[in-house]
C-alpha cells in the first residue's frame, strides 16, 4: 500500500509582500511592548535568528561545495524573499552596484511615465555615473525634475554613494562606426588609445565594422594592462558591463547573481568551466585594436 499521508499544506504560500507587511506589523508591536517584555521578545528574536542563520549557512556551505549545488544556489537567490533571508543573515553582501541598480530600479515607473529613462554606467567610489535620455536629457523643468528624484533615489537610497553625475546621451554602450581606415586585415577594429581606455576600469563599446558585423564588448582596465571581452555573462548571457571591478583581488563580478570571473582571464570563479569570451586585443603606436571575428 502506498503512502497517501499530506506532504504540507495546500493553501499557497503568502507572497514576498505579504510577508513583509506581517514582519513590519510584528516589528512595531514589540517596540509597544513594555522595557522587560521588549527585552524577551528581543532576545526570543536574535535566537531564532541564530538558529536559522547557523542553518541556512549549512545549506550554503553545502551548496557551494558542489557544482550542480551552485547553480541552484545563485537560481534560489533570485526569489525576492530567499534573497532577503541570504541578507539577512550576511550570505549576499550587495555591491554599490546592486544596490544602486536596486534604488534605480524603484523610481524607473516614474521616470518613463513622464518619457524618461535613466542607466547605470558605472560607481567609482562614492560617485555612480548614470547615462539619462528622454526628458531626462531635456533642460526644461520636467528634466530638471527628474534628474532629482534620480539624484535623491540614489544618494538616499545607497549609503556608500554620495555623489551622482548625470551623462548626456544615448542609454547603450557607445556607438562606434567603423570606416575602412579603422579596419585591418583579419578582423582587427581600431577602438580608441591606450590612454583613453586606461583611465576608465571597464569601458563598454558597441563595434560596428565595415563588412556590417557587429559587437558589444567590454574593456577591462587592471594593472596597467587591457583585456577585452564580448559583452556577455557566462551565467544567463545577460550584459557584463556594469559588473564591479575589484583591483585589490583582481575580480570581476555580476552583480545580477554575483558572478564573479577573473579580470585577466575571465574564468568564472565560482563556477568552474564558464567563462567570458574573451578576444584579442593588441596596442600599436598608442592605438588600441580588437580583433572582432564574425
Amino acid at each position: 500500500m502506498s503512502d497517501t499521508r499530506p506532504t504540507g499544506p495546500t493553501r499557497d504560500e503568502p507572497g514576498f509582500d505579504v510577508l513583509s507587511e506581517a514582519l513590519d506589523e510584528a516589528a512595531a508591536g514589540v517596540r509597544e511592548l513594555e522595557p522587560a517584555a521588549r527585552q524577551r521578545a528581543e532576545q526570543l528574536r536574535h535566537a531564532v535568528e541564530a538558529l536559522h542563520g547557523s542553518g541556512i549557512n549549512a545549506i550554503v556551505r553545502k551548496l557551494r561545495g558542489d557544482h550542480r549545488g551552485r547553480e541552484l544556489l545563485f537560481g534560489l537567490a533570485d526569489d525576492p524573499v530567499v534573497r532577503l533571508l541570504f541578507s539577512v543573515h550576511g550570505i549576499l553582501q550587495p555591491t554599490p552596484v546592486t544596490e544602486s541598480l536596486r534604488a534605480l530600479e524603484k523610481v524607473r515607473p516614474y521616470l518613463r511615465a513622464y518619457g524618461g529613462d535613466a542607466e547605470l554606467v558605472r560607481v567609482d567610489g562614492d560617485t555612480a555615473f548614470l547615462r539619462v535620455s528622454g526628458t531626462c536629457n531635456s533642460r526644461a523643468l520636467a528634466g530638471v525634475t527628474l534628474r532629482e528624484v534620480v539624484k535623491e533615489a540614489l544618494i538616499g537610497g545607497v549609503e556608500s554613494i554620495a555623489r551622482v553625475v548625470m551623462l548626456a546621451g544615448d542609454p547603450s554602450p557607445t556607438l562606434i562606426p567603423l570606416g575602412p581606415v579603422r579596419n585591418r586585415d583579419g578582423g582587427w577594429v581600431a577602438v580608441g588609445t591606450a590612454v583613453e581606455l586606461g583611465d576608465r576600469p571597464i569601458t563598454a563599446l558597441h563595434l560596428e565594422r565595415a563588412d556590417g558585423a557587429e559587437a558589444d564588448i567590454v574593456v577591462i582596465s587592471l594593472d596597467g594592462r587591457l583585456t577585452a571581452y564580448r559583452d556577455i555573462c557566462a551565467h544567463q548571457g545577460l550584459p557584463i558591463n556594469v559588473a564591479q571591478l575589484d583591483p585589490a583581488t583582481g575580480t570581476l563580478t555580476c552583480p545580477r547573481h554575483g558572478f564573479c570571473y577573473d579580470a585577466h582571464s575571465g574564468a568564472c570563479l565560482n563556477s568552474p568551466g564558464a567563462k567570458l569570451m574573451q578576444l584579442p586585443l593588441r596596442v600599436d603606436n598608442g592605438q588600441v585594436w580588437i580583433r572582432l571575428d564574425t
